[in-house]
C-alpha cells in the first residue's frame, strides 16, 4: 500500500497508488524547526507519539529543553488539527505484514521520513521502501538503515532544495488533500444528470448491507468535499447507512451569490437527485434520509416538505430553517435539529422553528460548540447525534 507525508507528497502518493492500483492512504509527521530558521530541522514528529529529536543540534543551536517543548506543543496542535481534517472519524489502513510504499515530494535532510518509518513499523508494517522523486546525492546510502529499500529518481548535485526540481511547486491545500484522498477512497464517484443538461458530481459510498441511505445537502460557499460533512459521512458508513454527497451547483452557477442562497433551486436540486437515487437499482431498497447542513438544512426541509413520508427523516446541522420558514408546518419526517450551544444566533432560530414543526423532532444542543463544530469532539458527537436519529427511524436498521 501507499503511504503519503501531508502535504506535499500526497499528489505524488495519489498517482502511485493509481498506477499500482493499490489503496492510499497518510500518515502525519510535522517537521520541528528551529526557533530562528523553522526550515532547518532539528528534529520530527508523528502520529502515534513517535519523536526523533537531533540532540547535537539543540547543543549545537543552543535550544534549552524550555524551547524545545515549546515548539513541539506547537507542531503537536497542528498535527493533531490536520488528523480530525483529513481523517475525521476514519482510521488509518492497517498496515500490518504489508510492503508499505512511503511517499514524500522529495528528501531534504530526510528527518520527516524516518520518524514515518519508525511509526510505520511500530505498527506492523513487513516492509517498508522510501520512495521520492528528488533527493541530494548519497541520500539512499544515507538512509539505508532505516528503510528497507530507497527508490529516488533523480539524485542531482547542486542540490539546494525540492522546489527547484518542481515546474509547480505551489503549497498543497488542505482542500486538495482531502480531494485526493477521497478519489482514491473506497468508493464510488457518480455524475448526477438533472433536467436542461445540468451534470452535478457526487460521492456514493454504499456499505455492504446498509439500510438506509442519507443524501447530504452542504451548506453556502462549501461542496461535496466538505471535510464537515465527509466527516460526518464516514461516521456514518461505519454505523452501516450509506451517504451520498453531491455538488448542489454547477461550477458556474456557484459564482452567483443568488444562487447559492437559492433556497427554491437548492431544494429542487436535492429532489431531482433524490428521483436519481429511487431510480438507481442499487439503492432502490434502501430508505432515504436527508442530513443538511446551513443553507443545505433549508433545503433539505423544503424538500422533505414536498416529499412527505417518502424521507424517513431529517438531521440538520447548525442549520438555517427559518430559511424554510414557509415549508416547516408540512414536514412530516421527523427532524433532529443539530445546533452548537456557543452559536447564539442559530440556536434560537433552531428553537423558533421547532414550535413551527407538526412532526416529531427535537433540538439537540453540542454544548460549547460554534457554528462550524471545529472545537475538539464536537463534530464526532453531531456525528453519533445523527447515527442514532437515522437508525431509530430507518425501518430494518439494527
Amino acid at each position: 500500500m501507499v503511504v503519503a507525508l501531508p502535504r506535499g507528497g500526497v499528489p505524488v502518493g495519489f498517482e502511485i497508488a493509481k498506477a499500482l492500483g493499490a489503496p492510499l492512504d497518510i500518515l502525519l509527521v510535522r517537521k520541528l524547526g528551529a526557533p530562528l530558521n523553522p526550515e532547518y530541522g532539528i528534529g520530527a514528529i508523528a502520529e502515534g507519539g513517535i519523536r526523533l529529536i537531533r540532540s547535537a543540534e539543540l547543543e549545537l543551536i543552543g535550544i534549552s529543553r524550555g524551547e524545545l517543548d515549546e515548539i513541539v506543543a506547537h507542531e503537536l496542535a497542528e498535527l493533531e488539527r490536520r488528523q480530525r481534517l483529513y481523517r475525521g472519524n476514519g482510521k488509518p489502513y492497517a498496515v500490518d505484514g504489508r510492503t508499505v510504499l512511503l511517499v514524500d515530494d522529495g528528501i531534504a535532510t530526510g528527518g520527516t521520513a524516518v520518524v514515518a518509518a519508525q511509526a510505520l513499523r511500530r505498527h506492523g508494517a513487513g516492509k517498508v521502501v522510501l520512495a521520492v522523486p528528488v533527493a541530494p546525492p548519497g541520500t539512499e546510502a544515507r538512509l539505508a538503515g532505516a528503510f528497507d529499500e530507497v527508490v529516488c529518481i533523480e539524485h542531482p548535485h547542486g542540490f539546494f532544495g525540492i522546489g527547484q526540481f518542481y515546474a509547480d511547486f505551489d503549497q498543497v491545500g488542505d482542500d486538495e488533500v482531502i480531494q485526493l484522498l477521497q478519489s482514491a477512497a473506497p468508493g464510488q464517484a457518480v455524475e448526477i444528470e438533472l433536467a436542461a443538461g445540468v451534470r452535478l458530481a457526487g460521492d456514493l459510498r454504499l456499505p455492504a448491507s446498509a439500510a438506509g441511505l442519507a443524501i447530504f445537502a452542504h451548506g453556502a460557499g462549501s461542496s461535496r468535499l466538505s471535510p464537515r460533512n465527509r466527516q460526518v459521512a464516514e461516521a456514518l458508513n461505519e454505523a452501516g447507512f450509506a451517504t451520498l454527497l453531491f455538488d448542489l451547483l454547477t461550477g458556474d452557477e456557484e459564482l452567483d451569490r443568488a444562487k447559492v442562497f437559492d433556497i427554491a433551486l437548492l431544494s429542487e436540486r436535492l429532489l431531482a437527485v433524490t428521483r436519481w437515487a429511487q431510480g438507481e437499482a442499487e439503492l432502490q431498497r434502501l430508505s432515504i434520509s436527508y442530513f443538511g447542513a446551513s443553507t443545505g438544512a433549508a433545503a433539505a426541509l423544503r424538500a422533505a416538505a414536498q416529499l412527505g413520508g417518502e424521507i424517513r427523516a431529517v438531521v440538520s446541522r447548525g442549520g438555517r430553517p427559518d430559511l424554510a420558514a414557509a415549508s416547516l408546518e408540512d414536514v412530516v419526517s421527523p427532524t433532529l435539529l443539530i445546533v452548537g450551544g456557543a452559536d447564539r444566533q442559530v440556536l434560537e432560530l433552531n428553537e423558533e422553528a421547532a414550535r413551527r414543526l407538526r412532526c416529531e423532532h427535537e433540538v439537540a444542543i453540542v454544548a460549547g460548540a460554534t457554528h462550524l463544530f471545529e472545537e475538539p469532539g464536537a463534530l464526532g458527537r453531531v456525528a453519533d447525534l445523527a447515527a442514532d436519529w437515522f437508525s431509530a427511524h430507518l425501518p430494518g436498521f439494527d
